[in-house]
Parts: structure tokens; C-alpha cells; sequence
């Protein structure tokens, strides 16, 4: 039994933050998800650190859900408050200034999958499964899962994930557009760390735009999105990494970008 509810290590660019409750296949509690809102909050305020990758400890899970032993007692008020705990850190994961993959190893049930929507991408191992089996405890999703769902995959899919109950497979995932990539298990280390390190290499700037005209736009209308986006694009104009892009470009050379 650990201790030490989230684990963080850095290489080069890319921070990994790993949720290290292996025993109980990641499940988490109000400890777990206080830490891990320190640990986004770090790694959002350290310059060196262009990408995170969120994932769980062990074999068998990415996070199997919301911790039930310490959920089982809570009045109504209590359930409220851990619902908003759950919500703040999946909400500070979401408006992150720097691109965050959920690398799904294993189960993402409940919480977990909640954790891994509020990512920016998820990339899942073939013998993942995801879902929201609440209703099996009397329960409905409370980390954002419900809204989360409905933007990624829809109604019908929401529905029948938080209705049924039922674990999905992460190629059907992939099919209602839950994850990104599904890839072997064997490789899912690899093929993640290719895509932190794309990620690692371009422009924190545009990356940041990028992250923020999305999220804006995904909550606004159509014109007011788009005036966003021009204004962003603007900005753009104003930053070093802008001009050595171009200039790399016409140079017929690899940018090198510096957040400046």
C-alpha cells in the first residue's frame, strides 16, 4: 500500500503525473484528488514543463473510479462538496495552458473516465475499458462525466454509458470519439511518448492559443467564437516563436521555439 497518492516525474519537457494507488486499482479519494490538483497546478505554473501525461500505477487500471469506501458514508451535503472537489480538478485539467494526454493502461470507470475526458487527449491501450457504472451504485456521474460525455460522443452514447452502465471497449471509444488513438498495450508507452514529444517540440504559445480558442469556443456561439479566434490569431503576431516559424519555413529549416 502506498503512501504517496500521485507520483511525478519529469523528462526533459514532458511531466508525467501518475496516480499511485495501485492496491486500489487508482480509485479516488479526497486525498488523491487533492493532490493531483497540486500537482496540475505545479506543473501549469513551471516554465520547463511543455506537455503532462496523466496515467495510473500498475497493470490493471488508469483510474477504476471514485474511491466507494470513503463515498459510501457521505450524507447529501458531503456528496455535494466531493462531487465540486472532483469538479475543480477536472475543471484546472481542462483550462490547463499546456496539452495534457491521458495515457488510459487499463480501466477508466467512473472517475477515471471523467479524469481522462477532462484531458486534452487520451490515447488507449487496446485492452482498456472505459465507462460510467454509477447507476450500478445507485449513483449518477459527479466529476463532470455527464457533460463531458455529451460533447465528446453525444446523447445517445451519454445515454447509454450513464443509463446502462456498462463498460465499452476502447475501440468502440474510438468509435464514438472518447479517445483518440487506441493502440497494443505493448506499444502504449512508446506511442505516447512519440506524441508528448511532438507536442514537446512546437510553439507553448500557439499551443496555449490553441488550447484556449478551443475551449472558449466549445462554450460560446459561432460569431462570438470566431472573433476569439481572429483575436488570438493576432496575438500570435506579437510573439518570437511567430517569426522564427516563419522564418524556418521559408529557410527550409526545423523551428526552434521558445515560449517567447
Amino acid at each position: 500500500m502506498t503512501d504517496i497518492p500521485v507520483a511525478i516525474a519529469d523528462q526533459g519537457a514532458i511531466r508525467r503525473i501518475t496516480v499511485n494507488r495501485p492496491d486500489k486499482l487508482n480509485a479516488l479519494n479526497a486525498a488523491t484528488l487533492d493532490a493531483l490538483l497540486q500537482a496540475f497546478e505545479a506543473a501549469a505554473q513551471e516554465p520547463a514543463v511543455r506537455v503532462v501525461v496523466l496515467t495510473g500505477a500498475g497493470p490493471k487500471a488508469f483510474v477504476a473510479g471514485a474511491d466507494i469506501a470513503e463515498m459510501a458514508d457521505l450524507r447529501a451535503t458531503e456528496g455535494r462538496d466531493f462531487s465540486l472537489r472532483g469538479q475543480r480538478l477536472m475543471r484546472r485539467i481542462e483550462t490547463m495552458p499546456k496539452p495534457v494526454i491521458a495515457m488510459v493502461n487499463g480501466f477508466a470507470l467512473g472517475g477515471g473516465l471523467e479524469l481522462a475526458m477532462a484531458c486534452h487527449l487520451r490515447i488507449a491501450a487496446d485492452s482498456a475499458r472505459l465507462g460510467q457504472p454509477e447507476i450500478n451504485l445507485g449513483l449518477i456521474p459527479g466529476f463532470g462525466g455527464s457533460q463531458r460525455l455529451l460533447r465528446l460522443a453525444g446523447r445517445a452514447a451519454t445515454l447509454e454509458l450513464c443509463l446502462l452502465g456498462a463498460p465499452i471497449t476502447a475501440e468502440r471509444a474510438l468509435q464514438l470519439g472518447i479517445v483518440n488513438r487506441v493502440v497494443a498495450a505493448a506499444e502504449l508507452e512508446a506511442e505516447t511518448a512519440t506524441l508528448a514529444g511532438q507536442l514537446a517540440t512546437s510553439a507553448p504559445l500557439a499551443l496555449r492559443g490553441t488550447l484556449d480558442i478551443v475551449n472558449v469556443g466549445g462554450e460560446c456561439g459561432i460569431e462570438e467564437g470566431l472573433q476569439y479566434e481572429s483575436a488570438q490569431f493576432g496575438l500570435m503576431f506579437a510573439t518570437d516563436d511567430m517569426r522564427e516559424g516563419t522564418r524556418a519555413f521559408l529557410e527550409r529549416r526545423k523551428p526552434e521555439f521558445t515560449g517567447r
